[in-house]
C-alpha cells in the first residue's frame, strides 16, 4: 500500500472571532487557489488512488475536495474522525486495515503534528521524528504490511512550491 499524506491548504487565522469553533476554519481565498495549483501538481505526477480519507475539519475538507475534483475520484472521498487534529492514529490504522486492506494508493487529508506523528510512528516506531509537513504539502510512503509502528519507507516529501511547478 502506498499512503499519500496531504496537508490541509491556507485557513482563516485560529482564534478570529469569526471561527469560534476552530474545526470551521474555511481555507482562504488564497488558500483555495494555491491547492488548485497543488492538485495540477498532483495531477501532473499521475497520481490516483483508491480511496481519499479526509479530517471532518472544514479546511482539510475543503482540501479534500479539491485534491479528489483534481483526480476525478470525488465518489471516493470520505471523512474519518481519526484525521482530526486530535484523531487517534490506532484507530486511524485500525481503519485502514478493515476498509482499505486491498487499497493500493489512499490519500489522507488532515493537519500537523498530527501527520508529522503518524510519518514518525510509521517510520521509526514514535511520533517525535521532526517531519513536519508545510500547509499544502505532500507526502508519500510505501507500506509493506500496515501497522501502529515502524512498517513504512519515505519516498518523498513535496513542499507545495514543489507541487505547484509540477503543474506549470
Amino acid at each position: 500500500m502506498n499512503l499519500y499524506l496531504l496537508r490541509h491548504g491556507q485557513a482563516g487565522e485560529r482564534g478570529d472571532a469569526r471561527y469560534p469553533d476552530d474545526s470551521q476554519r474555511p481555507l482562504t481565498p488564497e488558500g483555495r487557489r494555491k491547492m488548485r495549483r497543488i492538485a495540477a501538481g498532483m495531477r501532473a505526477l499521475d497520481l490516483e488512488f483508491d480511496a481519499f480519507l479526509s479530517s471532518p475539519y472544514l479546511r482539510a475538507r475543503q482540501t479534500a475536495e479539491i485534491a479528489a475534483a483534481a483526480c476525478h475520484a470525488t465518489d471516493k472521498l470520505q471523512l474519518a474522525d481519526e484525521l482530526a487534529p486530535d484523531g487517534d492514529a490506532r484507530r486511524l490504522i485500525g481503519l485502514l486495515q478493515a476498509k482499505h486492506a486491498a487499497a493500493e494508493n489512499v490519500l489522507l487529508v488532515g493537519h500537523e503534528p498530527y501527520l508529522g506523528h503518524l510519518i514518525g510512528v510509521l517510520l521509526v516506531g514514535k511520533a517525535g521524528l521532526p517531519v513536519g509537513l508545510k500547509k499544502g504539502g505532500l507526502c508519500m510512503l510505501s507500506v509493506e504490511a500496515l501497522a501502529y509502528g515502524p512498517c513504512a519507507a519515505l519516498e518523498w516529501l513535496l513542499t507545495p512550491r514543489q507541487l505547484v511547478k509540477l503543474g506549470g
